[in-house]
């Protein structure tokens, strides 16, 4: 696509500077042919916000556009890698399911879109404890307000290219090739699945759990809340996990004015206060 074929104005350093930003706020590193699919995708970006031009975009994000920081990287991130999003939160995560005394683990992914989220979980469960481990004590809530990506995740099929980032033994592990009418996809395999439940939840209506949480995975949910609303579901949260409790948020959430309930272990990762 020509230059000047485009809507807005987007140079080779606009390019740079979003490949800088998204490997910055999300670890991925996107080629250098992905010119086209960058453009295609802000585009929309500029569009909804009114924008004239890709400076002016850059603008926006640079000065405090935590928000749109959210869409920015949705926005390059969705198909393009779901799997193991914000990888330090799983790496953390195997650590925090190692250490567990034993017994049950019951780990929430609040806002789970198509199912990526809480199937990265359940991967890491299995690779953390052993795939017998997991089964016998792991169980996985995943809710999200969306009905229809609550259905696609627990279909559990994706296409290929969804799972492009993950190595050969973690295919193999989780998931099966699909053959005739569904090459081209994969399905996670039966025993993942087994570990998840998936339902339609609206988060300010009640949450019908009978047992508290160890773990909640709430990432780019509470940037589309009011603070008001973003603190009530905090102290609901509180009320719904375990004492020391592990919360992971998105890359561009904070607790800050929001709950001091939580303890920042870092790179938006917070435990319950003891």
């Amino acid at each position: 696509m020509a230059e000047r074929e485009r809507e807005f104005r987007f140079t080779p350093e606009d390019f740079e500077w979003v490949r800088t930003q998204v490997g910055r706020e999300t670890g991925i590193e996107l080629g250098e042919n992905k010119m086209d699919m960058v453009y295609s995708r802000l585009a929309r970006r500029l569009r909804a916000l009114g924008l004239p031009d890709f400076a002016s975009y850059r603008a926006k994000l640079l000065n405090g556009g935590g928000e749109e920081m959210g869409h920015f990287v949705n926005a390059l991130t969705t198909n393009l890698t779901a799997f193991f999003r914000e990888s330090h939160h799983f790496d953390h995560l195997a650590g925090v399911l190692k250490a567990h005394p034993g017994g049950p683990i019951r780990i929430w992914s609040a806002g789970c879109s198509t199912g990526e989220e809480a199937y990265s979980i359940a991967m890491t469960a299995r690779e953390a404890l052993g795939e017998r481990a997991a089964a016998d004590r792991v169980h996985i809530e995943a809710t999200d307000l969306d009905s229809n990506v609550v259905a696609h995740g627990a279909a559990g099929i994706y296409e290929q290219r969804r799972v492009a980032g993950l190595s050969r033994a973690q295919l193999k592990q989780h998931f099966l090739k699909g053959r005739g009418r569904m090459a081209g996809k994969v399905r996670v395999r039966p025993e993942v699945q087994r570990l998840v439940s998936f339902s339609q939840l609206n988060l300010l209506h009640d949450w019908p759990f009978d047992e508290p949480f160890d773990v909640v995975f709430c990432r780019n949910v509470i940037i589309y809340f009011s603070k008001a609303t973003q603190r009530t579901l905090f102290e609901r949260l509180v009320a719904a996990v375990q004492p020391r409790a592990w919360l992971y948020i998105g890359h561009s959430e904070t607790l800050w004015k929001v709950s001091d309930r939580f303890e920042n272990h870092g790179r938006t990762i917070y435990r319950l206060e003891g």
